[in-house]
């Protein structure tokens, strides 16, 4: 993964659109990126104190089911995990890689880790935008 990331385009809402729908197989990371990744080793649970065997990831295609524009599943899915880009040297990234197994959290664990690109401010921006205009934010499901 080293030396990838400065390599690593940046793109926009319809690029990210274009990047997931090319590659279903396609994941989304808050981090300080590929190279931070690569020297930091991989994930960690700090509840239970154990080293995960990849890093955390989360998916970014819609599922099959989904029935609105993919565009609406990708901003939620961008913006459901935007406060992980909160933390100092965080930003959003695509990338592929081999699931080896599901974190505490559900969330797939990937290696063999493929950097793809980063995801622009103006991206994360357009995101939150669609996010709050096209779902009613923070109702849950029960009936």
């Amino acid at each position: 993964m080293a030396d990838e990331q400065d390599a690593l385009p940046t793109l926009d809402f319809a690029g990210v659109v274009r990047t997931v729908m090319a590659d279903p197989e396609t994941f989304l990371r808050y981090s300080a990126g590929p190279d931070a990744d690569a020297r930091e080793g991989p994930s960690r649970d700090f509840e239970a104190d154990v080293e995960l065997p990849g890093w955390s990831v989360t998916t970014i295609a819609a599922e099959p089911w989904w029935t609105r524009p993919v565009e609406d599943w990708i901003a939620r899915r961008i913006c459901k995990y935007a406060e992980l880009g909160d933390e100092e040297g965080r930003r959003p990234w695509l990338l592929t890689g081999r699931v080896v197994g599901r974190g505490p959290d559900h969330e797939p664990l990937v290696v063999d880790i493929r950097p793809v690109a980063w995801i622009g401010d103006d991206a994360v921006a357009e995101a939150h935008r669609r996010y709050h205009e096209d779902f009613e934010v923070g109702r849950d499901s029960r009936k």
